[in-house]
C-alpha cells in the first residue's frame, strides 16, 4: 500500500551524483550497474538510426536485438517482475517503472513472435516494431534526461558499456 508520508531514508543506499563517467552519474542510484544496463537496450532499441547503420549494418561492437533484450530484463527479471518493484533501487519513481513496463511489454511480444535468432530485419518489418521503438524511446529519453545525459546522442557499444559498470 502506497502512502504520501515518506518514509525513514537510509543513507547508506542513497547515491550521490559526485561522479560522472560519460556523463553517466556512477554512483546516483543504489543499482546504477542494472539502470546503466537498461538504459545502454532501451537506448539501442529506441534508435532507428541506430538500426539501420548498426543492426542492419552488421556493424560489431554494439550486439543484436536479442543481446540488447538480455541486458533490459537480464538481471532485473523484468520479463517476470514490473520495474515498480526497482523505484527507488534502478529507476527513480513509478513514471520511470511506467515507461520501462510498457517497452518491455512491447519489445518482449516481438521478440516472442519473431523468435530470438532472428536476423534483424525481421523484428523491424513485424508491425508492432514502430510501437515497441516509440515505447523503448519515450522510456529512454525520461532516464537519460534523468541522468542528466542527451537522449540523442550515439548509443555506446557494449565495450564502453562494460568500462562504465566496471566499477
Amino acid at each position: 500500500m502506497s502512502s504520501s508520508v515518506p518514509g525513514p531514508v537510509n543513507s547508506s543506499r542513497r547515491g550521490r551524483r559526485s561522479s560522472t563517467m560519460g556523463g553517466m552519474p556512477l554512483n546516483d542510484m543504489p543499482w546504477w550497474r542494472w539502470r546503466t544496463q537498461v538504459r545502454s537496450a532501451l537506448h539501442m532499441l529506441s534508435d532507428p538510426g541506430f538500426h539501420r547503420s548498426v543492426w542492419l549494418a552488421g556493424q560489431e561492437g554494439y550486439g543484436d536485438v536479442t543481446d540488447a533484450v538480455y541486458r533490459l530484463v537480464e538481471d532485473t527479471w523484468l520479463d517476470n517482475w514490473s520495474a515498480e518493484r526497482y523505484v527507488g533501487a534502478i529507476f527513480r519513481d513509478s513514471a520511470e517503472a511506467q515507461l520501462v513496463d510498457l517497452a518491455v511489454l512491447r519489445v518482449l511480444r516481438i521478440l516472442h513472435q519473431v523468435g530470438p535468432d532472428a536476423p534483424f530485419s525481421a523484428y523491424q518489418e513485424h508491425p508492432g516494431w514502430p510501437e515497441a521503438v516509440h515505447a523503448a524511446r519515450e522510456a529512454h529519453v525520461r532516464l537519460a534526461t534523468a541522468d542528466g545525459d542527451d537522449p540523442d546522442a550515439p548509443p555506446r557499444s557494449l565495450d564502453v558499456l562494460s568500462i562504465l559498470t566496471r566499477a
